[in-house]
């Protein structure tokens, strides 16, 4: 397992949306398909891999939150995420 992905691993959290919110207002959040594996994502940001990340953004697999998104965890801040922070992202994955 490469140093990076050992890191990243290491601050993979559960958090609220609410906590999340800051980072949302200054347009820093990037929602992740519960298809993908958040670790392998945050590792491809990280590395600057483009042509895995722009395959996923193609396949709508990653994208920053649409306004519907954005309505319904402002009024359910309690809204449990897995995320990963690779500067200046935070990579999130609703928990279900």
């Amino acid at each position: 397992m490469s140093d990076i992905k050992k890191k990243l691993q290491e601050d993979i959290a559960s958090i609220s949306w609410q906590e999340i919110l800051p980072h949302a207002k200054r347009d820093a959040v990037v929602v992740i398909n519960e298809q993908l594996d958040l670790l392998e994502v945050a590792e491809a940001i990280a590395l600057d891999e483009t042509s895995l990340v722009s395959n996923w953004i193609a396949e709508k697999l990653i994208a920053k939150p649409s306004n519907a998104q954005l309505t319904e965890w402002n009024s359910n801040p309690q809204a449990e995420f897995t995320a990963a922070i690779v500067q200046p992202f935070v990579i999130i994955q609703p928990i279900n």
